[in-house]
């Protein structure tokens, strides 16, 4: 899988941009607020009709403009793909691949695989669980599109059901539509349960070799799955919780409060494992990420590192570095130090400078 060229327009501080991309290591450097995320963002756009970064569609479009445009020229399977997404300032995107409009995100997923690691990800372990659920929820989205259409309906159910529980407060008689949320909400969240603990399964088949290899044969890791309740359980745990949920006005039970955690041997990483020890799980689960995905689809994904490389030690660097061959990567950094002789003649070198980029 190949993101052969990238064209924006109007989009964040581009006004005009054409981007022929390498199939191998593609470095895009400068100093910082030039750009460079911005292309990675776009990429990540255009592959999940989401920002990485959490960003509104209208806070994308660059200032001044009421819309943006951008359009990924992509091959997959030795077959050719355009995709073309539209954002307006004032209402909502639209895109549409190979030419043809598509109504829904799900028939999006998919067809561009993506792998993104950023700064942020270095401290997914130590941070809420928040983040260790959307490492989750990306990948399988982007894995499966019958997994994206439960969570967006469970999310839907889950909003539904929290402003019922705010009103039941004021009309009491609301009480007995509970049961018909529940229902919805119990199959959505069911199915999700099942799914993730499914994708660990799959991520600690990879992730103890990997992690194995980083840590110079040290350490073995774990993953762990934490559903805030197993899935037989979730009706009749959602059932007992009721008062609780009345009281307080939001649900108590369900996917959306599950968690993750990582052992090595009986130590919890996330409680007790120094910084270093983090950094090399986080480092070790994206490696996995990117292994599930090629076993899952038979092709490589595209790799975005978002100026990650300064944040690792040298031993981290180059087990990052000597794990892409032959995956195509867009690398972001303030500076090529990072890569001096490593395999300086396959790597291709962008200079990005006030939303102008420069081959070198």
């Amino acid at each position: 899988m190949i993101a052969e060229k990238l064209e924006l327009t109007n989009f964040r501080n581009y006004e005009n941009l054409s981007l022929e991309l390498s199939e191998n290591v593609n470095i895009l450097y400068g100093n910082n607020a030039q750009g460079k995320t911005n292309v990675l963002e776009a990429i990540y756009l255009c592959s999940t009709t989401k920002s990485h970064k959490g960003s509104k569609d209208k806070d994308m479009v660059k200032i001044g403009e009421e819309e943006s445009h951008l359009r990924m020229y992509l091959k997959k399977n030795d077959l050719n793909h355009k995709i073309d997404m539209q954002l307006r300032r004032g209402g909502k995107k639209s895109v549409a691949v190979d030419g043809i409009p598509i109504k829904k995100a799900s028939e999006l997923y998919g067809l561009a695989n993506v792998v993104l690691f950023s700064p942020e990800d270095l401290s997914m372990i130590k941070n809420g669980p928040a983040e260790r659920r959307r490492f989750m929820d990306v990948e399988l989205c982007q894995l499966n599109r019958l997994y994206l259409q439960y969570l967006a309906k469970y999310n839907k159910l889950l909003d539904q059901r929290n402003d019922l529980l705010k009103q039941i407060s004021f009309r009491p008689d609301l009480k007995d539509t509970l049961e018909v949320w529940d229902e919805q909400l119990t199959e959505c969240g069911k199915f999700i349960i099942s799914e993730r603990k499914k994708f660990i399964e799959d991520i600690n088949e990879l992730v103890t070799e990997i992690h194995n290899r980083i840590s110079g044969g040290c350490e073995d890791l774990k993953v762990v799955y934490e559903p805030n309740t197993e899935a037989e359980e979730f009706k009749r745990r959602l059932n007992a919780g009721l008062d609780k949920d009345l009281y307080a006005k939001t649900t108590s039970v369900g996917p959306h409060r599950d968690d993750i955690s990582f052992y090595t041997g009986e130590k919890n990483i996330k409680l007790f494992g120094s910084q270093g020890q983090q950094r090399t799980v986080a480092l070790s689960l994206k490696l996995a990420e990117i292994e599930l995905v090629k076993r899952k689809i038979g092709e490589n994904p595209i790799l975005l590192l978002d100026d990650v490389l300064s944040e690792l030690d040298r031993t981290r660097q180059q087990a990052l570095l000597n794990f892409i061959d032959g995956i195509q990567t867009i690398i972001t950094c303030t500076g090529l130090e990072e890569f001096v002789g490593y395999r300086s003649g396959m790597n291709t070198l962008y200079k990005v400078t006030n939303g102008i980029i420069e081959r070198i």
